[in-house]
């Protein structure tokens, strides 16, 4: 299977589009601007609709009241300034705040994010792997923690058609749901398991929740994929084909968003956490209570101990038997123990050290992101 790929969404895409007002001469409010920007914005970014708080936000970059401006009446050449100025910001917006859109190799997403490079590649999914630079930040709009950005899924079928033309590949998918399906091994399953072998697909596998894109009923239903009709696995593959050929060509035409539960460390947080010497000092202090519990113990592997235990609240990627995180702490405590052998005692040669740790964990970090589906 091909590998996914993420392109980054950092405001250049709004640089050099079309201008133009639309409008006759004479006046135009204010509502017509912004409703030109964000359509004019919104066709540069895949289709994707702004995120409110980047509307917001790009007018507050303005020093423009929201509601007053939209009554307001503007002549052509205030109308076309404005147009320009309001599309300036957002792009600037997007350059603090990036969003993260990947290409169809295994389906795309959007997340909105800080300070990020250009294009990415995945090397697997699920998510619990790392990508080239990219430093997330949350959606304003968005109530949870300033480094969990929103990331969509944009399902456009080319993931199905992966499947669909590969014999080998589509055989297996078959053989592989057929048998998850056939609980009590019975070598049948029953017709209206067809619905279910999409839902055990999921977006993963380029499927849409039905929920989310309810062509996929009338799908099921032209290609008779219901009732009780038991199926062998031959049968089940033959009507599975179809389906998905029909859903590839239907989100192709109309692509489906989903939204997906993916946590990204990026070094942000991280970096907060170097720059507040209270909280910095607070972490100190509970990792030399077991310094002085364990003085026969090197410090770097008591800071080690303490971050694979702790890290996650302060920023890192949870362990979880995850190979790259593994591989992150090992580089990391192997080039700091080839200056730091020795124990320390002292506060102060404490707070230096960790510093020294917790800065080479945020240049990986932010070089190289680690994504993770909450949901596994």
């Amino acid at each position: 299977m091909a590998d996914a790929g993420l392109t980054v969404l950092d405001g250049s895409q709004l640089r050099s589009i079309d201008l133009s007002l639309p409008f006759s001469t004479g006046s135009v409010t204010g509502a017509q601007v912004l409703e030109l920007a964000e359509s004019r914005a919104s066709s540069s970014l895949f289709g994707l609709a702004l995120p409110e708080n980047l509307m917001s936000d790009a007018l507050k970059r303005l020093n423009i009241d929201a509601a007053a401006f939209r009554r307001a009446e503007l002549d052509e050449d205030q109308a076309a300034s404005k147009l320009k100025d309001f599309i300036t910001a957002v792009a600037d917006g997007l350059k603090v705040h990036p969003c993260v859109r990947s290409s169809d190799g295994l389906e795309s997403s959007l997340s909105c994010t800080a300070d990020l490079a250009v294009l990415l590649e995945l090397q697997a999914w699920p998510l619990g792997i790392s990508v080239p630079r990219v430093q997330l930040e949350k959606d304003a709009g968005d109530d949870r923690p300033l480094d969990d950005p929103l990331v969509v899924a944009i399902l456009d079928g080319k993931t199905l058609r992966l499947f669909l033309e590969d014999e080998d590949d589509f055989a297996m998918l078959a053989e592989n749901l057929f048998t998850d399906l056939d609980g009590e091994d019975k070598g049948k399953i029953g017709r209206n398991e067809m619905r279910s072998a999409l839902v055990h697909m999921g977006v993963e596998m380029g499927i849409p929740p039905f929920a989310e894109f309810p062509q996929l009923v009338d799908i099921l239903k032209k290609h008779v994929a219901e009732g009780d009709e038991e199926l062998g696995q031959a049968q089940f593959a033959q009507l599975l084909q179809p389906i998905l050929q029909e859903l590839a060509d239907a989100l192709a035409e109309k692509h489906a968003v989903v939204i997906q539960n993916i946590k990204v460390n990026n070094g942000s947080q991280l970096r907060k956490l170097l720059a507040n010497e209270k909280l910095l000092d607070d972490t100190v202090e509970r990792i030399m209570r077991k310094h002085h519990q364990k003085n026969e113990q090197r410090s770097t592997d008591i800071i080690r101990k303490f971050l694979e235990i702790n890290g996650k609240e302060l920023g890192l990627p949870p362990l979880q038997d995850d190979e790259v995180v593994i591989l992150l702490y090992d580089a990391i405590f192997a080039d700091i123990n080839n200056g730091k052998l020795a124990a320390v005692s002292e506060k102060n040669d404490f707070v230096v050290l960790l510093k020294e740790i917790l800065e080479k964990f945020a240049e990986q970090l932010e070089a190289s992101p680690v994504f993770h589906d909450l949901d596994n």
